[in-house]
């Protein structure tokens, strides 16, 4: 119930009524596994420097139906992240302008749920972004991956430590890793992993 009036709460202050599909209810069956490249883990100040997202559709990974997109930072990028996402200044000389980034992104998505691997960070980074080109943070759903993974777990073991690790989810469930970590390719395997834990929550009856 909270959700739907903060739903439309947040519709009715939608600054950009181009954007009014975004609280459309979502295609059936239809999700969107979006990864960003970050300058840093402070959503509140740091950069996006990548956005890559893939299509699901029922029990299906859309691999012709992907979106990857690389944006400009306003200041050059600290060693200690280019030592996480790989990304150097040489490598984001093409790169988009973070409010074009953010428009095709929100085109992309739609209304459909937002599937990730701690989605929270993610979402809340774009959402800074959303907030003032359209007035609203990020209003679709959320799914995280590591939840459905650790009540999975939690319902088969019933005890003990349960590590979230998303290498070591990936191994449980008997994913291959897709070469280097990037956002497209770390967001196409959080695709396989939701599709793989759906599958399995089904069976075990478990909600998420």
């Amino acid at each position: 119930m909270f959700k739907k009036i903060l739903k439309s709460w947040n519709r009715k202050k939608l600054l950009d009524k181009r954007f009014d599909f975004l609280f459309d209810e979502p295609p059936f069956e239809e999700y969107v596994s979006l990864d960003c490249e970050t300058t840093g883990l402070n959503p509140k100040k740091d950069e996006i420097l990548s956005i890559g997202a893939v299509l699901i559709k029922e029990n299906k990974v859309l691999m012709r139906n992907t979106f990857n997109i690389y944006l400009k930072p306003s200041k050059s990028i600290n060693i200690e992240s280019i030592k996480v996402h790989h990304l150097r200044e040489i490598d984001l000389e093409n790169a988009v302008e973070p409010n074009e980034a953010i428009y095709k992104l929100l085109e992309f998505i739609g209304s459909r749920p937002i599937v990730g691997y701690y989605i929270d960070f993610d979402m809340s980074i774009i959402s800074r972004y959303t907030k003032t080109l359209i007035g609203v943070p990020l209003p679709n759903e959320r799914i995280e991956v590591s939840g459905i993974y650790y009540d999975i777990k939690k319902s088969k073991d019933n005890y003990g430590f349960i590590d979230l690790k998303f290498d070591t989810i990936m191994t449980f469930l008997d994913i291959p890793v897709l070469g280097k970590h990037d956002a497209l390719n770390d967001a196409i395997m959080t695709s396989m992993i939701f599709l793989k834990l759906k599958n399995l929550a089904k069976q075990k009856k478990i909600n998420f």
